[in-house]
């Protein structure tokens, strides 16, 4: 299959397609990362994006039923460098063609990604179309489809990842000293794992829970999930999230952190392009250590908005200094923008999840 890449400002990338044959549009961004290009595809975060891998070779492990963070492809297509088809991994039951293939994904290999991801860094993330199969349309009618696309910013995204009702997590009303409740906004398995093995009996509910479902659940405490897209577009949570703070422990991660600085009364504004890989160094601010987090995100928590009493920021990012954590134990409530259950550090982060144990110990 022939593959393109058309970026709204009319930058064309030719190469050779995999995956399904399709078209599809999406915001193109571009991610960092060695390897884990299996998680990457499942997280839903991901959702209505394009994602670019800088490593150059990608597909060589294969791909496996276990490494997974959703029950689905979540990206809307794949951009690589060099696609390998012979994977070589004694855990491999796939080719990433055949993974991408069956999910329906359109995936494009042999563009120049250095090019590409210096053309996002410099103009920003920007919308596109990615489009594979054996007769290519005009590139001029492709680039249009991108331009028409209606993108990211002031829309939802969170209701097309979240689950539809709640449900628990392998079993957990079985065991597990602490009840917690986790908002699904595009929430990563590995989450659920980690916070199972720190034995808490978890609840998985929709984005749209209202405060007064969530605390039926009589939980201990309350985990706001990870997720895509614009956090101010999802209007339900913030105000969720505002009746919530202040009656029991509540920890977010990436759009819950978004999301719990908005109910605090604090803006949000789009990156130029964005953090996602798994080597940007965080600051704490608490006690001066240096982390290397895992990181999937395109907007940023404006501190200089936020104006309650008690809220201090705890986390800042040592690339471009914005926010990556902050917290108000007055309304008992801690967030961090990056993913410390990815871990690429590896344990630099664990301390967060016992940080919430911990809180609701003493609640």
């Amino acid at each position: 299959m022939k593959g393109i890449l058309a970026l709204e400002d009319g930058t064309i990338f030719e190469g050779d397609g995999f995956g399904a044959a399709g078209e599809a549009c999406g915001e193109a961004v571009f991610n960092t990362s060695h390897s884990g290009y299996q998680e990457v595809l499942t997280d839903p975060s991901y959702c209505s994006q394009i994602v670019t891998m800088t490593y150059p070779l990608i597909g060589n492990y294969g791909v496996n039923d276990a490494d997974v963070e959703s029950g689905r492809v979540q990206v809307s297509g794949f951009v690589v460098r060099e696609y390998c088809p012979y994977p070589s991994n004694f855990r491999s039951q796939k080719t990433l063609h055949d993974y991408l293939k069956e999910a329906g994904v359109p995936g494009v290999s042999g563009i120049d990604t250095r090019k590409l991801t210096r053309r996002l860094r410099i103009a920003g993330a920007m919308k596109a179309v990615i489009w594979t199969g054996d007769k290519a349309p005009a590139a001029s009618m492709l680039v249009e489809k991108a331009k028409a696309w209606k993108g990211l910013v002031g829309v939802d995204i969170v209701k097309n990842v979240t689950c539809k009702k709640p449900y628990e997590w392998e079993g957990a009303k079985n065991g597990g000293k602490y009840n917690v409740v986790a908002f699904d906004f595009g929430i990563k398995f590995n989450i659920l794992r980690i916070l199972k093995a720190m034995g808490c009996r978890l609840t998985v509910v929709p984005a749209s829970t209202t405060a007064k479902e969530a605390l039926a659940h009589k939980p201990d405490g309350i985990f706001l999930s990870n997720g895509p897209g614009d956090p101010a577009a999802v209007t339900y949570a913030i105000e969720t999230i505002r009746e919530l703070k202040g009656r029991l422990p509540i920890f977010g991660i990436c759009l819950g952190h978004q999301l719990s600085a908005l109910a605090l009364g604090a803006k949000t504004y789009k990156l130029k392009f964005g953090h996602r890989g798994s080597n940007h160094p965080v600051k704490n601010l608490e006690n001066g250590t240096i982390a290397i987090t895992s990181q999937n995100h395109g907007f940023c928590v404006d501190m200089e908005s936020l104006k309650t009493g008690g809220v201090k920021m705890t986390h800042l990012n040592l690339n471009d200094n914005t926010c990556e954590g902050l917290s108000d134990m007055k309304s008992k409530l801690f967030c961090v923008q990056y993913h410390p259950e990815a871990s690429p550090g590896p344990h630099d982060s664990g301390y967060l999840f016992k940080q919430f144990i911990t809180m609701m110990e003493n609640n």
